[in-house]
């Protein structure tokens, strides 16, 4: 079960007075411990394992974080980049718990982005903790293979903001909608999240925006990736950290811990799609999330309509919408309890340890309802789920890793670029037009599938070209692919 929750944030502009990442993490695993109602909680921990910190370069930031807290686990754990890490070590907990290999872990991260910007543009060197070379989680958990195929590499398709407005793009053609509809329907969206938002204490940005206000380009809210304004972008401009305990009902007991703390992971599952985006059989669709997340819900024996509170990771808007669809959850409902990492906050990696710390104080307020929480790393790439209420599971919590059904979906073959058959007729699937820091249309990013059925990228940057793909629904269009990449319409 979860026992404590803790979430904290630092808004100083003096980058010499803000703490750094370990510190403010080791804050909120102080604020946890206050949340369980025990001073013995952090004492009991065998475990602390934290989601890889991006603000600053450490070795083992769990033995700093115990070293603040004075305490002496048994195992420290790091991972690598992912935002699907939170969710995945809570699920992972469970299990070693259930196995009797643990019985009580701190799960958490932190970043201080914003303070180490700061430092930056003063050409300041931040006076952070550094560890001996040698330094050493007792475990890491690390990513298989790297994120990016070369073949994206090759064609400058590597960064988030461009890849999930290509996956945005393409489930607005699947689902048939013109380009203002769409564009209407995802502010609206978002709008929704900023209004979760401005209720949530721990939200970095308190305020409701205007869907008019999210859609529109303007000198604050720039158009990034087309059709993504700088609003439906995640936010890593902050400074939070969050933690929570999960351990056996026997520690509990023993640590006196009241029953109202108690929040028990029903079913969790993991699972990752065809590991590179271009080896992916559409961009419009997610089926990892679709096996691995009704999977979660079937485990738990609930359907989505059972579902009284939701927190679908939001790092853009495209996120929200392909998980909605593959789990069978109307976007018509409130599909967040934190608002979200555009407004709520995105810490990188740490943003689910904030949806399951809230979450887990929105069911305490809701003894008996049943929450979902899920969790997305990379590009759309890797997935875990948590099914969540006050009440006891009618048996131990249920756990299934789904990868063998994720791989023997249908997949496609990357066109290389070295490959001579890319030279001559494409289709287009999606797109995307990166734009400048004015606004101006920039560079086109163009996923194309040629005639065996294979994937090329390929771009452009004619302003022809950009005026049309975002002024009309140009997939299914016929074009041609240059060897050098240069996508020209038909």
């Amino acid at each position: 079960m979860l026992v404590a929750v803790g979430q904290v944030e630092q808004r100083t502009d003096d980058p010499h007075a803000a703490l750094a990442p370990d510190a403010l993490l080791a804050e909120a695993a102080r604020a946890a411990q206050l949340d369980s109602g025990t001073d013995r909680l952090l004492g009991s921990l065998d475990t602390i394992a934290v989601i890889k910190i991006l603000s600053w370069r450490y070795q083992d930031p769990a033995a700093l974080v115990a070293d603040h807290l004075g305490i002496s686990p048994r195992r420290t754990l790091l991972t690598d980049d992912g935002g699907n890490y939170p969710q995945s070590l809570l699920n992972r907990a469970c299990r070693e718990i259930l196995a009797g290999t643990a019985d009580a872990v701190l799960i958490g991260g932190a970043e201080t982005w914003r303070t180490r910007s700061l430092h930056k543009a003063a050409e300041l060197k931040p006076d952070w903790p550094t560890q001996a070379a040698d330094a050493a989680p007792t475990e890491t958990i690390a990513n298989k293979l790297e994120l990016w195929h070369p073949g994206e590499w090759a064609r400058r398709v590597m960064m988030p903001i461009e890849f999930y407005p290509l996956f945005e793009n393409a489930h607005r053609a699947e689902r048939g909608w013109g380009i203002d509809e769409h564009r209407d329907r995802v502010a609206e969206l978002w709008a929704g999240f900023s209004r979760v938002a401005a209720t949530n204490p721990n939200a970095w940005i308190r305020r409701e925006f205007s869907a008019a206000e999210i859609r529109e380009p303007s000198p604050d809210n720039r158009m990034v990736g087309f059709p993504y304004t700088k609003l439906m972008n995640a936010n890593n401009a902050v400074e939070q950290a969050a933690a929570f305990v999960v351990c056996s009902v026997e520690r509990a007991r023993s640590l006196g811990i009241s029953t109202d703390r108690w929040v028990f992971p029903w079913a969790g599952t993991d699972a990752h799609e065809h590991w590179h985006v271009s080896n992916r059989w559409s961009l419009a669709e997610a089926p990892a999330i679709r096996v691995a997340g009704r999977r979660a819900l079937a485990l738990a024996g609930v359907g989505a309509d059972d579902l009284a509170h939701v927190d679908v990771y939001s790092c853009f808007p495209s996120a929200v919408q392909i998980a909605a669809k593959e789990i069978g959850l109307s976007t018509d409902r409130p599909l967040t309890v934190t608002g979200g990492l555009s407004f709520a906050g995105g810490p990188w990696n740490n943003y689910v340890s904030h949806s399951i710390s809230t979450m887990v104080d929105t069911l305490r307020d809701d003894a008996g309802a049943m929450g979902l929480v899920t969790a997305n790393g990379g590009f759309l790439t890797k997935h875990a789920f948590g099914v969540y209420s006050t009440t006891p599971p009618p048996a131990a919590f249920r756990h299934a890793d789904l990868q063998h059904e994720v791989d023997a979906l249908p997949s496609r073959s990357l066109a290389e670029h070295v490959d001579p058959a890319v030279d001559g007729e494409v289709t287009v699937e999606t797109s995307t037009v990166m734009h400048d820091r004015n606004s101006t249309p920039e560079r086109a990013i163009v996923s194309t599938l040629l005639a065996d059925g294979r994937r090329a990228w390929a771009g452009s940057t004619d302003p022809d070209v950009l005026s049309e793909l975002i002024t009309v629904e140009t997939a299914g269009r016929r074009g041609t692919v240059d060897p050098e990449g240069t996508f020209t319409f038909a």
